[in-house]
């Protein structure tokens, strides 16, 4: 991104990045990496791509910056399978309890697990946000995630080589 439009970015997220609960948020691993970052990643995404296509781009930024605003804390009570159908809601809730929330951008927090979830994107942002999102994870599994469990394979390999030594 360019000087200016990091600027502009960072313009459009400030009170969120710097909110103290979504900080909790660096605290977080997610795809590797923190949840923090992700949103990040996820929201940068969104803006080059709804500014270039002369959409809502800093409602939109926004809201793929609260996409997966939840922590371990607020999924505590569901198992890994139903986290990835219940976190958008429950982004969408904290979304709502910190920051001023519209109907466009509840769809597209709420919308970007579709279809995993039951809500369908209604708006081109949502479908942007969705996309952004699963293009991030894709590229963030890959490269952390993958490493990761290559590590543990390998240490894995080397504990049983030894074994038998």
């Amino acid at each position: 991104m360019s000087l200016q439009k990091t600027y502009e970015f960072d313009q459009i997220v400030n009170d969120i990045t710097n909110h103290e609960h979504f900080l909790e948020l660096k605290h977080e691993l997610h795809h590797g990496i923190s949840r923090y970052e992700h949103s990040l990643r996820v929201a940068k995404m969104t803006y080059v791509i709804t500014k270039r296509l002369n959409l809502d781009y800093e409602r939109a930024t926004r809201a793929a910056l609260l996409h997966d605003f939840f922590t371990g804390k607020d999924t505590i009570s569901y198992n890994a399978k139903d986290t990835l159908k219940v976190h958008p809601s429950i982004a969408l809730l904290n979304a709502k309890k910190y920051f001023d929330i519209d109907e466009k951008q509840a769809n597209m927090i709420e919308a970007h697990m579709f279809p995993i979830c039951n809500v369908m994107p209604k708006y081109k942002e949502s479908w942007i946000v969705t996309s952004a999102d699963k293009i991030v994870a894709s590229h963030e599994m890959y490269r952390y995630k993958a490493q990761m469990v290559l590590g543990i394979w390998l240490i894995f390999l080397f504990n049983v080589i030894a074994m038998q030594k």
